[in-house]
């Protein structure tokens, strides 16, 4: 019978064992050799357990703490490894070293994944997925942790884990809750440029290899004459967009719920590596100064031509994890992981992404989650003065544990600082609600889709708004009008077509 590489895995497995040495034999955890994995040990045949068992001791003590602290947003994940190859000099925008030379190869780590489900939810659901890429350079861990779309439903992080309960579960019910969507992407109206993204085709992409990946964010890159661009970065899938009719995404989240994972694995296992281009945008500081809009919005992108895109490189994936939990489970991203010649920008939704995401892998993973192998900068030589704490794999000997020292502890470097820029305003909380949130979903509507997707697009808004309570349906609808009209028009007719939408719009 043929069976694809995942399903073959255990038996391929059994088939790399040359010998009963490369079998192993069963130790506890500290190495000692079990002599039976059948029984436990007894005071006789029918007597009860005894507390010298170490080795039932061994195994239930470690079984009981095996799980840890699941992420909060993008739980369900694929991992593979790779490399990312450059193919065009841009060392007139950026010192970094992974760009240095034209064919050079830099190792890296990517993990894909769905944003709102848990770890055991369907891999087809309409849902942003997560791209996120870890390069392990020569000057250290430079994490770019995007999504596969260009923009975000806020640009403020004070809003990201209010909005992040609306996609989980209702507190009372434990259920997912239509109105608790609706209501907050209705009060919010600078969404609509990602709702309108995630309802389209491009809401539900075939698998990982299919789809695009942005580090979303506007960055700052640095060049060795100390000159500042701002810029985005965008992965291009080299196998093509690809995306599942809705009604394909939920029979395959019946029949086989980890479809992406399957995909992606199988791909890699059976050498059909896939791959991604890698471009750049780049804005100067003066344009910047001077643009229509605020250049560090996340829910708008750089149009493509006043912007075009640069390209830089390659990403290709070669290699699946050899354990899941060691090298997906526990790889951890940070946008804070960045080396010389890369660095953050003012956009908001960065910089407090800066803090969030180490914080929590401090909080999931321990205080030295990057010591763990998949975390670890092992092209480049830690030297710090952290030291102890859960997991400390490596605490730098008898190096001294104190700043400044005179006895050759590490010395601070110069010249690899950020940038230096000014900064002027008035300290104060300001509100975004104002700022133009209709102009690019216009475009969206207008010019990106064509008469078949805008079709899809409001069925699959209808599908999902008509669950809703009847006051945030007319408030959804009103908004949506304001991008175009007729698009309000036909949510609203679509509406009424199952016994919905009894309001007058006003279109």
């Amino acid at each position: 019978m043929s069976r694809d590489p995942a399903t073959d895995q255990l038996v391929n497995y059994k088939k790399g064992i040359k010998s009963k040495d490369d079998q192993g034999k069963i130790t506890t955890g500290s190495g000692n050799p079990v002599d039976s994995h059948t029984a436990s040990l007894t005071a006789g045949p029918k007597g009860p357990i005894l507390l010298q068992d170490f080795t039932l001791i061994d195994e239930l003590a470690h079984f009981d703490r095996e799980r840890i602290p699941e992420r909060v947003v993008h739980a369900k994940g694929a991992g593979a490894f790779g490399y990312f190859e450059v193919t065009h000099d841009i060392s007139a925008y950026c010192k970094a070293k992974i760009f240095s030379e034209i064919g050079k190869r830099t190792p890296l780590a990517v993990r894909f994944s769905t944003v709102g489900g848990e770890s055991g939810s369907a891999d087809t659901v309409r849902d942003p997925r997560g791209f996120a890429v870890k390069f392990y350079t020569e000057e250290g861990i430079w994490d770019l942790v995007g999504n596969n779309t260009p923009i975000f439903f806020i640009r403020d992080p004070i809003f990201f884990p209010v909005f992040i309960h609306t996609q989980k579960r209702n507190p009372e019910t434990h259920l997912k809750d239509v109105d608790m969507f609706w209501d907050f992407i209705t009060l919010r109206p600078e969404t609509t440029h990602q709702v309108m993204f995630l309802f389209s085709d491009r809401g539900i992409p075939d698998g990982y290899r299919h789809m695009n990946g942005y580090g979303s964010h506007t960055f700052k890159l640095v060049n060795a004459k100390n000159e500042a661009v701002y810029c985005k970065f965008h992965y291009k899938t080299d196998q093509k967009i690809k995306n599942l009719p809705a009604k394909q995404a939920g029979d395959l989240s019946g029949s086989d719920p980890d479809y992406s994972i399957r995909d992606l694995y199988n791909a890699i296992a059976t050498g059909n590596y896939p791959s991604w281009t890698m471009y750049i945008q780049v804005m100067t500081f003066k344009q910047a100064e001077n643009w229509k809009f605020n250049p560090f919005d996340l829910t708008k992108v750089w149009p493509h031509d006043e912007f075009p895109l640069i390209p830089v490189g390659k990403i290709v994936l070669n290699r699946n994890p050899k354990n899941y939990f060691a090298e997906v489970e526990q790889i951890a991203f940070s946008p804070a992981h960045m080396v010389p010649g890369i660095e953050p920008s003012p956009d908001k939704m960065l910089q407090g992404r800066l803090f969030s995401y180490s914080d929590t892998h401090r909080h999931r993973l321990g205080p030295n989650y990057l010591q763990l192998p998949v975390n670890c900068p092992y092209r480049s030589k830690i030297a710090n003065y952290q030291r102890d704490g859960p997991q400390a794999l490596y605490n730098q000997d008898g190096a001294p544990n104190y700043f400044p020292n005179s006895f050759g502890g590490p010395t601070e470097v110069p010249g690899v600082g950020l940038s230096k820029f000014t900064t002027v305003g008035d300290v104060q909380r300001y509100n975004t609600d104002d700022d133009d949130n209709v102009s690019q979903p216009a475009v969206f509507w207008k010019k990106t889709l064509n008469e078949q997707e805008r079709q899809r697009l409001v069925d699959n808004i209808v599908d999902h708004l008509r669950h809703a309570v009847g006051f945030i349906q007319e408030r959804a609808v009103k908004n949506f009008a304001k991008v175009d009209a007729e698009f309000g028009k036909r949510l609203l007719e679509g509406l009424r077509k199952h016994g919905q939408g009894n309001f007058q719009a006003n279109l």
